[in-house]
């Protein structure tokens, strides 16, 4: 799949402009009190860029070059990596790694056990693997936790939305493992 990150920031930049909040997951985020955050899929840079603004070590990846520029214009005092989620390896942990935006999704398919385990080797001990995406698909909680599972990780809760709202088996999960 092709990006224009520009684009895709610019979507954010208008509903923020009508007043929304654009922010839901780095508000989530920033429940579990993390010192590091990897924003694994961090697209434009979004929910890094509002993590730093709170004071959060922040590290952006991303496998498009254009999110990651995108991002880099926005935000250049931060760490932005284009790099592919699976196999990755920083040789470091973080308290809190996101997936937000529907990661998973965009991942070749075949390729998601091998995206958990990039993003799980950087949850330090206690912490956590966040993941929110749409279960429209075919890319199932089952087997997303089974991933997790593999990757060391342990389900420790599970919301519909980025609000928290309870989930009872609808179209989209925000999933918080533990290590």
């Amino acid at each position: 799949m092709t990006w224009n990150g520009e684009d895709y920031q610019s979507r954010f930049d208008r509903l923020a402009a009508d007043g929304v909040d654009v922010h839901g997951e780095a508000t989530f985020v920033r429940a579990y009190t993390p010192t590091t955050v990897l924003d694994a899929g961090c697209g434009s840079g979004r929910v890094a860029i509002e993590l730093a603004r709170h004071g959060i070590e922040v590290v952006g990846v991303d496998a498009d070059a254009s999110m990651v520029a995108a991002a880099e214009r926005r935000a250049p005092e931060l760490v932005w990596l284009r790099r592919n989620l699976t196999g990755l390896d920083l040789g470091r942990v973080f308290d809190v790694v996101v997936m937000a935006g529907n990661v998973p999704l965009f991942t070749p398919p075949g390729t998601e056990p091998a995206l958990v385990a990039g993003a799980a080797r950087h949850v330090a001990p206690g912490g956590v693997l966040i993941a929110g995406f749409s279960l429209d698909r075919a890319y199932t909680l089952a087997d997303y936790d089974a991933h997790c599972a593999a990757a060391g990780l342990t389900l420790a809760e599970r919301f519909a939305t980025w609000s928290r709202d309870p989930f009872t088996d609808g179209d989209y999960a925000v999933s918080v493992h533990r290590r």
